[in-house]
């Protein structure tokens, strides 16, 4: 398994053992996981564009903090500003907003088996935009791994039914903005470092939102709320939008895009068992199989 310890390095970049870099992997991934049930238990209580507008605003103060108080770097051109805008654009309105409100109207793992066709997104449009060289290896593994997914939906471990089809639609969008939120992020993370990006990104995407977000905000009606739609909204600002999100755009400076797409295989097998430890959503022989198949396509490409 030589290749897995290929890591991208040059000279403006710091390099990392392996292992340090697969944690940091395996870690963002538990959080996307996560976030499937604990946003959907959030968005029980608390409508979609309410809930989005506490999100980004907690998760925007929050980076734009750690910006201030870090050690300055090289200032951003102002060219580049537009580039970051519309990383803005794409992960607030696009992705964000949109797959909480999708989210809302489908079930908790829906969201983590639409994000799983991800990889095969960033794959095509690094091969476009990103002129990224793909292995027959990789490729294949990609394909297993989506199999393995697709056999999770076709043998029943979802729920089908039209009241889903909607918020399906509305995740699936989320996710294109996603991969282009990745795919034209990664030369600005390594021209500028991941926390500053994802902070200036979050700012101009948030700015985009936050007159809507404000009159669904001051028009909802906070009565009968849990403590634990408060901490739904909490992590997702501060575990997805600020930790999660960073460490993917950090993790980009070490690896080719389609490379780093492959992992995110996983969150459908650790976003079902959380769902149904947290919401109590079934699991059944079609989820391992079709685990086992996601495990070996993630293990294909990238040996």
């Amino acid at each position: 398994m030589t290749s897995w310890m290929k890591i991208r390095s040059d000279s403006n970049v710091k390099t990392y053992p392996y292992s340090v870099l697969l944690t940091f992997i395996l870690i963002h991934q538990l959080f996307g996981a996560m976030a499937f049930p604990i946003s959907k238990y959030g968005l029980l209580f608390i409508e979609p564009f309410t809930y989005a507008f506490y999100r980004f605003l907690i998760s925007t103060l929050i980076l734009l903090l750690i910006v201030k108080f870090r050690r300055k770097s090289i200032p951003v051109e102002k060219k580049d500003y537009i580039k970051i805008a519309a990383l803005g654009f794409l992960i607030i309105p696009i992705n964000q907003a949109l797959y909480l409100w999708g989210q809302s109207l489908t079930a908790a793992n829906h969201g983590s088996i639409l994000f799983a066709t991800s990889p095969i997104w960033i794959l095509i449009g690094a091969s476009i935009h990103l002129k990224e060289k793909t292995s027959i290896r990789r490729v294949i593994g990609i394909i297993a791994a989506v199999f393995g997914v697709i056999y999770i939906i076709m043998t029943g471990a979802l729920e089908f039914g039209t009241k889903y089809l909607l918020g399906d639609i509305l995740i699936l969008v989320a996710v294109i903005g996603w991969t282009y939120y990745t795919i034209f992020g990664k030369d600005m993370v390594r021209k500028y470092g991941a926390i500053r990006v994802t902070a200036y990104a979050f700012s101009f995407g948030t700015i985009l939102y936050f007159p809507f977000g404000l009159y669904k905000a001051l028009n909802f009606e906070y009565t009968s709320i849990p403590a634990g739609a408060w901490w739904s909204i909490i992590y997702m600002a501060v575990g997805m939008s600020v930790f999660a999100y960073v460490i993917w755009y950090w993790l980009l400076k070490y690896y080719d895009v389609s490379r780093m797409a492959v992992y995110q295989n996983l969150q459908p097998l650790l976003a079902t068992v959380v769902a149904f430890l947290w919401l109590g959503e079934p699991i059944g022989w079609a989820f391992v199989i079709g685990g086992l198949a996601i495990l070996g396509g993630v293990i294909i490409a990238e040996t």
